[in-house]
């Protein structure tokens, strides 16, 4: 049984795994990690090993807290993955896109397949059909986009994600909605079609925490999982541990 833990920019999630079925997934905020590891320990007894994927600060003291009870992997670029890379700087690459890229291996063998992460950040990740991470795109997510027409303009106010009722903004606040949102979707779609342009039996994954506000939005066929990273995540442990 392995406890997956991911530390993203705002949250932190737990997922355990048995094999490779999902049997338990929470997220939270960091300053909780220490009572929320005290639950999944004492609720799955027969955890044996995990892996950390810190895209923000786990504090030396919270991964040693479970380095104590289980088996530690820390997810770096120097594990073994299961493609080549052919990314410039791969040192420099996010470890949540090298567990995307390694769920879509595993999971979508001989296929091009276009990863769209739609978090904090929208991230574009291309691996063709014999393996190769070729590399893709970074953008600002929707939070962000809200986040930056309020914190670089004088007047303009923070609005929550909403889905636009018309293109046509008729008020300051739907006209934010209609831009920051259509904005992303027709981004995304773009990105996708694009790619088809090269690859014409593209499949493309959409995962992230804005995932289902999207998918069906967007123009393009997509297949929505939402737990691809964390399925990523597993399948590294396992690999690296054979």
């Amino acid at each position: 049984m392995n406890l997956i833990v991911d530390v993203g920019n705002t949250y932190v999630k737990f997922a355990v795994f048995f094999k490779a079925d999902l049997i338990y997934k929470l997220s939270f905020k960091l300053n909780e990690f220490k009572k929320q590891y005290e639950i999944v320990k004492k609720d799955f007894p027969k955890l044996k090993k995990a892996i950390i994927s810190s895209v923000g600060h786990l504090s030396k003291e919270e991964v040693e807290l479970i380095k104590n009870d289980l088996n530690v992997m820390e997810l770096t670029s120097e594990l073994k993955f299961p493609f080549k890379n052919d990314y410039q700087t791969p040192k420099t690459l996010g470890v949540d896109r090298v567990a995307l890229v390694c769920a879509s291996v595993n999971q979508l063998p001989n296929k091009n397949v276009l990863i769209i992460d739609a978090g904090t950040c929208i991230t574009y990740d291309f691996v063709t059909k014999e393996n190769h991470y070729r590399g893709g795109a970074i953008s600002p997510g929707l939070r962000l986009r809200y986040l930056s027409l309020n914190n670089l303009t004088a007047h303009l106010p923070l609005l929550e994600t909403k889905t636009p009722n018309n293109i046509i903004g008729n008020s300051t606040e739907s006209s934010i909605h209609s831009g920051v949102v259509y904005g992303a979707i027709n981004e995304i779609d773009g990105v996708i079609n694009q790619y088809i342009e090269n690859y014409s039996d593209l499949t493309v994954i959409l995962t992230g925490g804005d995932s289902k506000f999207l998918s069906n939005q967007l123009k393009n066929t997509i297949f929505a999982k939402s737990n691809f990273l964390l399925e990523g995540l597993n399948f590294i442990l396992e690999y690296n541990s054979k």
